[in-house]
């Protein structure tokens, strides 16, 4: 059932996609390719020597479906109005007006987008008697467009008429054409194509300029026909401000009309049967698809315009958070807690078949400068994790078996079995700089303290993907944490590097098993106990990072899913008050603008970048992209220099945009849908890959209450390590002395894309 479900979301997830690509596609068609010009733009000028003569010196009507073509010419002191390139909202109900005014017909060349949007204006125009012609779908130049798209422009704007309507129209007036002597080549062969399509080519015998805007007076006199000889007057009612074409038309009418002239549609200027016919069935009702199918589209386009606008200002929103919480947090960095902690820690390591990376994890440990004992609590095992940990009888390491029971499990154990008062939580797959512990604690000076963030680093940077998390732990999670260190609302202590009071663990019952997150839902906990959860930047530990985009979308699945399970278990939070409502009304609601609602609505930042590139402006585009990459470089290169890290690896930044970003907004997406479709998860194991190196021997460690090994010899140790595995394999160095490797997230400032900074692996 749950992979069913999952599939599901994935299927709905592909065919909103496509959905929205068609969508898009079919907004970017009709509104950017083509779009209403100046009728000058498209004006002839190429080689003629196709076009007959009967074309270019006959009649303003032509029939190019017969060989050879026919034309046709308005009567004698007969003037056919025509309006084109509306129907538009603005003008054409106050041209409707000037003509009903004065009793005169005319007939109107329309857009079929246009159509689409103000179908009821389509619809008026035929109740007051006038005729429809078409102007093509969206004001192409059909002579400089392929066959197929001429096709094409015909058939949408009919079907656009005929679901507006109920009507159709075998007259074309095809756009920037004027009169006969102006056909070109390119012009004749698109008339050829409306005339296999059984249309009549309606060019214009007197151009009234109006698209020019020369003014009222100077619009009546290119209007006036000159002689008695009938004509088809050329104006507009669509494609900009015609103020000045109303204004003329109501002076026009009464002048042609005392003058002797009469007015007329095309077809009754020039004797030819009613052009406009009833449509067929499955026209009409293509025509409302079609209909429908531009308005969602308009629609879409909107919401996503909104989205983009809520992705940007969330996106800035959170930069300047986080960066003025860290200048505000690094003046306090250093500060005094309280007398200094001396008091010895036991240390707990969950392990579930961590062979690969447990020895280093407990000798990192054994160096550390702070009296500690270890407790390795094997939850079941198949890997011998515990005989490996036993085979090194290494003084002050204790081994606890247990039947597999899940990792919540295995610290409870290792909390009953502690005898310190002062607890640090390590996973299996990390290693502590041995100034890590003691610096860990401190904080514990103050009695409202009830747990510490450690400072997470991922150790197996040589790749790509380990780079790029890498600057996800520095960028994201610890700009994150200060921020959150600051507004006393830490919604997470992770499980690579945490340390707690054991009373204040014993007070909320342990870790819970409820949520994936145990470490996140164990803070929550704390927080709405009432004890504060502070951030210890210098104290450092290396874990490691999954090497395979499967390992990290199962690893970060589980971190949001547990995020959001979290979040909802201690959602009473924003209603409490005291620390728990620091926590509800703080961090809950940053994880859930910032962790949960950013990622859902980020991807439309992507769409609209294909879509800008493909229909806008490619340029803009790219600049506006290349100013949102150097805010993130920028906004990474601080968060580097506050956690000594070198920033020489963000030069590859720009790749994480095309593949890590993506990855964490499907996370949060699939998260969000199992969520709502109440799905369970199991606990999911992280691969191990035995990055995390150490030599074979080490220096004997000194039990509880006895000083450690000092960290000279640990850095001795580290250099040995260092030296056996290779440069780049070093699992944990001193502060300050990290290999310079890694590119970055990003997302609006921070690189940190969903819920959860969770620390290490887990099972």
């Amino acid at each position: 059932m749950r992979n069913k479900t999952l599939r599901t979301h994935w299927l709905l997830l592909t065919v909103l996609i496509l959905t929205l690509g068609g969508t898009l596609l079919v907004q970017g068609y009709t509104e950017h390719m083509f779009g209403i010009g100046d009728d000058a733009a498209g004006s002839g000028g190429g080689p003629a020597s196709q076009v007959p003569t009967a074309a270019s010196h006959g009649g303003p009507v032509i029939d190019s479906a017969v060989t050879p073509a026919r034309t046709a010419r308005p009567k004698a002191r007969t003037i056919a109005l025509t309006f084109d390139d509306g129907p538009d909202p603005r003008w054409t109900p106050q041209i409707l007006a000037v003509l009903r005014r004065h009793h005169v017909h005319a007939t109107f060349f329309v857009v079929g987008t246009e159509v689409a949007q103000h179908p009821a204006l389509v619809r008026q125009i035929l109740a007051d008697g006038h005729q429809i012609g078409i102007h093509t779908f969206t004001h192409a130049d059909l002579g400089a467009i392929p066959a197929w798209q001429r096709s094409l422009e015909l058939r949408e704007a009919q079907l656009a008429l005929a679901g507006a309507t109920g009507q159709t129209s075998y007259l074309l007036r095809p756009p920037y054409s004027s009169g006969n002597d102006a056909l070109d080549d390119r012009d004749w062969q698109s008339v050829e194509t409306a005339g296999r399509h059984g249309y009549l080519t309606v060019l214009s015998t007197q151009d009234s300029e109006d698209w020019q805007r020369p003014g009222a007076e100077a619009i009546v006199a290119h209007a006036t026909p000159h002689g008695s000889a009938g004509q088809i007057v050329l104006m507009h009612d669509g494609g900009g401000d015609r103020s000045q074409t109303v204004a003329a038309l109501d002076r026009l009418l009464p002048q042609l009309t005392a003058r002797g002239y009469r007015f007329a549609t095309v077809s009754e200027a020039v004797g030819l049967p009613q052009a406009v016919h009833p449509a067929g069935t499955g026209d009409h009702w293509l025509g409302l698809a079609l209909i429908g199918t531009l308005t969602a589209s308009r629609w879409t386009l909107r919401i996503l315009g909104w989205l983009l606008l809520a992705a940007g200002v969330l996106a800035v929103l959170r930069a300047a958070a986080v960066v003025a919480a860290a200048r505000r947090h690094v003046r306090r960095r250093g500060r005094a807690w309280g007398p200094p902690v001396t008091e010895p820690v036991t240390v707990i390591v969950p392990a579930y078949n961590e062979s690969a990376g447990i020895e280093a994890a407990v000798r990192s440990l054994l160096a550390s400068d702070h009296p500690v004992e270890v407790l390795v609590v094997d939850d079941g095992s198949t890997d011998g994790t515990a005989d490996l940990v036993e085979s090194l009888r290494l003084p002050g390491v204790r081994v606890i078996r247990q039947e597999n029971a899940g990792k919540p499990a295995a610290l409870n154990t290792g909390i009953a079995a502690a005898s310190c008062e002062l607890l640090v939580m390590v996973d299996g797959d990390t290693v502590f700089e041995p100034d890590a512990v003691r610096t860990l604690i401190q904080p514990f000076a103050d009695p409202r303290v009830g747990a510490v963030s450690g400072n997470a680093k991922v150790a197996n940077r040589r790749g790509l993907l380990g780079r790029w998390q890498h600057i996800e732990y520095v960028v994201g999670f610890n700009l994150d944490r200060r921020l959150f260190d600051l507004g006393q609302c830490m919604p997470t202590v992770p499980g690579a590097v945490g340390a707690f009071r054991r009373s204040a663990l014993l007070r909320v019952g342990g870790v819970s098993d409820e949520t994936l997150a145990e470490d996140t839902d164990l803070t929550m906990a704390l927080c709405r106990e009432g004890w504060r959860v502070v951030y210890e930047e210098d104290a450092v530990a290396w874990t490691e990072a999954p090497a395979s985009l499967r390992a990290l979308w199962r690893q970060r699945y589980r971190w949001c899913y547990g995020t959001l399970q979290a979040m909802w278990k201690h959602r009473r939070a924003v209603v409490s008050t005291g620390q728990a409502g620091k926590l509800g009304r703080r961090g809950l609601l940053y994880l859930l603008l910032f962790q949960v609602l950013l990622p859902l609505v980020a991807p439309v930042v992507d769409v609209f970048a294909v879509y800008g590139l493909v229909f806008l402006d490619p340029l803009r585009i790219i600049g506006l992209w290349v100013a949102f990459l150097l805010l993130q470089t920028l906004i990474s290169a601080y968060a580097f220099a506050l956690d000594g890290e070198r920033p020489g690896p963000l030069w590859t930044l720009p790749l994480q945009q095309f593949v890590y970003r993506q990855l964490m907004y499907l996370v949060v997406i699939q998260s969000v849908a199992t969520a709502l479709a109440g799905s369970r998860l199991r606990w999911q194991r992280m691969e191990r890959y035995g990055s995390l190196t150490v030599p074979a021997t080490v220096p004997a460690a000194a039990p509880p209450g006895r000083p450690a090994a000092g960290p000279d010899l640990a850095e001795s140790w580290l250099n040995e390590a260092r030296g056996a595995a290779g440069a780049g394999d070093v699992t944990y160095l001193r502060s300050g002395r990290t290999p310079g490797l890694s590119p970055g997230p990003g997302d609006g400032a921070p690189p940190h894309h969903g819920p959860g900074p969770h620390g290490g692996g887990g099972r």
